[in-house]
């Protein structure tokens, strides 16, 4: 009897001693589970705030579109860029996200044109840190959907003034729907250009570049405005609102912090923190840019040409913005906003009408952009670099071009000589911007 007591306190007393340890165990595993579920909200949760970012920036190029243009556009100009959102995001869901990311449905991809399938579903663990360490299937779908729609954003500004609008919206949902979304899988969906280990980290050849490549196609096919090239002279034709113009500039510089902070694609300490620098400092540094150019060649300081010079030295940083220097990124930003002016300049002595100087930002300084990765950048080749600048120009441009010939050789689009001089706010839309304010002249 007394062996049995002795053996029963035995039992006891080890039973009461390893329950603390299984309990001490078992906070270890919630507290460890915990803090992987804490990163992982905290990185979704950046990414979401990037896309917010991203999402504010269509509303920096409707007002930056609206000051460098004349009034009586006012309207026009406002509905296509709200009309854009909403193309960009909707052919994003029917087909976009799949065809810029045919592999991740687990669909056979030759890294060259592969498509998932139509329409978005969220798989199994998508909304775990199974999916990515860094966010949501959801939160993904969104970020790179506003992308999409920034990419149309940027033809609407180099044929404004005299484009129909219905054939214009045709053109935005053809090319954000299949264009954007085909050669953006060639880096971003994991085709043969990453694996050729081409760098381009937010965009300035797979979002900038192909918005550029489109508008260079547009302001050739539809020519230039009525009265900007007379007597073999450039006639300008100055914007009716600096304050909004300036407003949308600080607007897209704030849009950046999350189109470059996001495409880090985690709450990374380290690498959000530099990128947003060298974002900040290549933008300051191209208004520098600009502002000596511009000062030098013209005379006296262009606040147009400086606006613009900040975003070309956003453009600049933006494919390189997570692997180039602090003395490098502000380098690249002082090159872009000067090669802005320049730019601007050749272009209308080329008599290529662009009225907000798209095709200055977001093609030409894009592609030095690109360029400037592989020569500032000993782990990536300049070579590949300047591999991907030309197949993107041979596929964007030729398909921009022949979608916008055969709009033009069917329904037409171009407004009518008097609808441009009246304005297409009163031609398109019936309706005036600053009703009872403005006085239409022909001109």
């Amino acid at each position: 009897m007394y062996k049995l007591m002795k053996a029963a306190m035995l039992i006891l007393a080890l039973c009461a001693f390893a329950l603390p340890m299984a309990t001490m165990a078992e906070e270890a595993a919630a507290a460890e589970t915990t803090v992987e579920d804490v990163m992982f909200t905290v990185n979704n949760t950046w990414m979401m705030v990037s896309t917010f970012l991203v999402f504010i920036m269509h509303l920096g190029f409707a007002t930056v579109e609206t000051g460098l243009t004349r009034a009586k556009n006012t309207v026009n100009i406002l509905f296509k860029n709200t009309a854009i959102v909403a193309i960009g995001l909707l052919t994003y869901t029917l087909i976009g996200f799949n065809l810029m990311y045919p592999g991740e449905m687990g669909v056979d991809w030759n890294g060259f044109i592969g498509f998932a399938g139509f329409g978005v579903s969220c798989p199994e663990g998508g909304l775990t840190s199974a999916y990515n360490p860094g966010y949501t299937y959801w939160t993904d779908f969104l970020f790179q959907g506003m992308f999409a729609a920034t990419a149309a954003t940027i033809v609407s500004g180099a044929v404004a003034e005299r484009v129909k609008l219905g054939p214009f919206l045709v053109f935005c949902t053809l090319y954000v729907a299949l264009v954007y979304p085909f050669v953006g899988s060639w880096v971003w969906g994991a085709g043969w250009l990453a694996e050729k280990n081409f760098h381009d980290f937010a965009g300035s050849t797979l979002v900038h570049s192909v918005g550029g490549w489109g508008a260079l196609a547009g302001i050739i096919v539809i020519g230039p405005r009525l009265g900007k090239y007379v007597g073999g002279q450039v006639k300008g034709i100055m914007g009716h609102n600096m304050p909004l113009l300036t407003i949308g500039v600080f607007l897209l510089w704030l849009g950046w912090f999350g189109f470059n902070g996001g495409s880090v694609l985690s709450a990374d300490p380290g690498a959000v923190s530099y990128v947003l620098v060298t974002t900040s400092l290549a933008a300051a540094a191209g208004i520098m840019g600009a502002m000596t150019a511009s000062w030098t060649i013209q005379k006296k300081p262009d606040l147009t040409m400086v606006l613009n010079g900040c975003l070309a030295g956003l453009v600049g940083i933006t494919a390189g913005a997570d692997v180039v220097s602090v003395k490098v990124a502000v380098l690249i930003g002082l090159i872009c906003g000067a090669v802005a002016v320049v730019s601007v300049m050749a272009f209308d002595r080329a008599k290529l009408d662009d009225p907000v100087g798209a095709t200055t930002v977001h093609l030409v300084c894009g592609i030095l952009g690109t360029l400037f990765v592989g020569i500032f950048c000993p782990e990536f080749s300049l070579g590949v670099q300047a591999l991907g600048v030309l197949a993107y120009g041979a596929v964007c441009f030729p398909a921009a071009l022949i979608i916008f010939l055969v709009l033009k050789l069917t329904v037409g689009i171009r407004v009518s000589k008097e609808e441009e001089l009246k304005g297409l706010d009163l031609g398109e839309h019936g309706m005036e911007a600053y009703h009872g304010f403005q006085f239409f002249t022909n001109m």
